[in-house]
Parts: C-alpha cells; sequence; structure tokens
C-alpha cells in the first residue's frame, strides 16, 4: 500500500535531541533532519530562525505544489507518481541554477 505525503500543520522546529521536526496533518511527529554534529548552536539558530522567517514563503510554495499535483494527476499519472515527478524535477532544476554562475542576479536578461 502506498503511503500518501504528510502535510505540515506547523512549522519546523529543534527537538530536544537537536533534531528537526514537525507536526503532521495525521498528528504525528516527523523528523526531517539532523544536524551535522559539528554544527554550533548558533549556527542552528541561525537556521531555525530563517526557516520560521520563511514560513508563508514555504505554505505559498505548497499551495502551488498542490495545485499542480491536482492538475496534472490523471489516470495515467497516478498522484504519487506526479509528487516524485514534480520533486525530481525541482531538485535537477535547481541543482542545475546552483551549479551555473551568476551573471544575471536579476534575471533581466534575455535568452536566445
Amino acid at each position: 500500500m502506498e503511503e500518501k505525503p504528510v502535510t505540515p500543520h506547523a512549522a519546523p522546529m529543534l527537538d530536544e535531541e537537536g533534531r528537526l521536526t514537525y507536526i503532521g496533518n495525521d498528528g504525528r511527529r516527523y523528523v526531517v533532519l539532523g544536524f551535522p554534529p559539528d554544527i554550533d548552536d548558533a549556527t542552528t539558530e541561525r537556521v531555525m530562525e530563517s526557516l520560521r522567517g520563511s514560513s508563508g514563503l514555504f505554505n505559498r510554495i505548497e499551495r502551488l505544489c498542490q495545485s499542480w499535483l491536482a492538475q496534472v494527476s490523471s489516470q495515467d499519472l497516478p498522484e504519487h507518481e506526479a509528487l516524485v515527478l514534480l520533486l525530481t524535477t525541482l531538485e535537477t532544476s535547481l541543482e542545475d541554477a546552483l551549479d551555473e554562475p551568476d551573471d544575471d542576479p536579476d534575471g533581466s536578461a534575455s535568452s536566445g
């Protein structure tokens, strides 16, 4: 049986063991990742503040992704497969963008 993705109900937070966690729409707590042991408390706090500060943006991205899934999911492309396609495509696109030199930081240059 396929597991459906869990929607976070709250911004991620650090638990008592220093792991990044969130509560899902099913009421369970999920561990997102553990910070490497060489990251100090100040770095951890900066990362957490950044995550908390961008929760509105994250919620917007999540709504857009849900909308995309609703539009492309079909009998030929089940929702789980559409999700895998979306995440893989985003990962590839974002990795490619990180690998490219930032010659045009505002994106105003035309291509072609």
